[in-house]
């Protein structure tokens, strides 16, 4: 059997996995399965701003130059991630207590620091993560309150402006049919009216309580390809526990759910982690083993419902 890297690139989508710095850096089973069996990768945690920067004007690219240079030493799309989100900003930002003109000064410099740092080794940058909250309004963060909606145009502007990467907003609940889905198709569809330099959406499909309709994924992802979007499902994970009861039925949510995305349009399925070992959805409680390869990088019945579905 091949592998998933060899089945993406037939099917011919992208499939990837986050990645965590120091497992990079320590673990050959790690680094050998990455390499081996995905062809895309975002950070997944080395690229937010609160691991980036401990003081104003202050920034340690350690892990997130060892993820692209990985990548790019093994052909690897990279996925930026997350140049402005409302959590994990830097201890120098609290309180929050700046005006307009600061609050401006200090989001742009983010942006385009990092941004024009990896221009030309980040494929995709997630400009904007999560803006939109669970009853579809504009979720209440430090930066709608400083600079009011056009924050998110803003963004992407100056990402524009020092980057040749794919600019995507992200969010999570809204992959398949929902009222939150139906406000990120509004918040989106309104900036391409606007001309904003959006280029994609991304799906995170989380996947923990209930199960997403894979026809409703379907369904949400033309629609945004209808707008001239890419679509990519970024932050997959599919937990044991409420949503699927055990491994089989988990590997054939797993297939149904990106048979459809990747049938719809969807450009690439990134799941969020690339072993159970260092999945974030155990020690919340949200489903056990939820990602394709066991703690020991071994293959699970997950992915070979994902190879089946890349491979159809």
């Amino acid at each position: 059997m091949g592998t998933l890297r060899d089945a993406a690139a037939d099917a011919g989508v992208r499939v990837g996995a986050a990645v965590d710095a120091d497992s990079l850096r320590t673990d050959t089973d790690y680094r050998r399965t990455l390499s081996s069996e995905f062809d895309a990768v975002v950070a997944e945690n080395a690229m937010k701003w609160g691991r980036l920067s401990d003081g104003e004007g202050c920034y340690d690219f350690t892990d997130a130059d060892d993820i692209v240079a990985f990548a790019n030493r093994n052909d690897m799309y990279v996925r930026g991630h997350t140049l402005v989100w409302h959590r994990m900003y830097p201890d120098w930002l609290r309180p929050w207590s700046r005006s307009e003109a600061s609050a401006r000064r200090t989001l742009r410099t983010h942006v385009q620091t990092v941004a024009g740092r990896y221009r030309g080794r980040v494929d995709a940058w997630d400009v904007v993560n999560e803006a939109v909250a669970d009853d579809g309004g504009l979720r209440e963060t430090q930066w709608l309150a400083s600079l009011g909606p056009e924050y998110l145009d803003r963004a992407f502007e100056w990402a524009d402006d020092v980057s040749d990467a794919d600019l995507f907003y992200n969010d999570y609940g809204a992959d398949g049919l929902s009222a939150k889905s139906d406000a990120v198709y509004d918040l989106v569809s309104e900036m391409v009216a606007r001309d904003v330099p959006i280029d994609g959406v991304g799906l995170q499909l989380h996947v923990f309580d209930e199960t997403v309709p894979p026809a409703d994924v379907a369904a949400n992802v033309e629609r945004l390809t209808e707008l001239g979007l890419t679509v990519h499902v970024t932050e997959l994970d599919v937990g044991i526990g409420e949503a699927v009861v055990d491994a089989d039925e988990q590997a054939d949510y797993y297939r149904d759910v990106v048979s459809a995305a990747v049938d719809a349009g969807a450009e690439a399925v990134v799941t969020w982690g690339v072993d159970d070992g260092q999945s974030w959805l155990p020690a919340r409680g949200w489903g056990e083993a939820p990602l394709l390869f066991d703690e020991r990088f071994r293959r699970k019945p997950a992915y070979h419902g994902v190879a089946d579905a890349l491979s159809k």
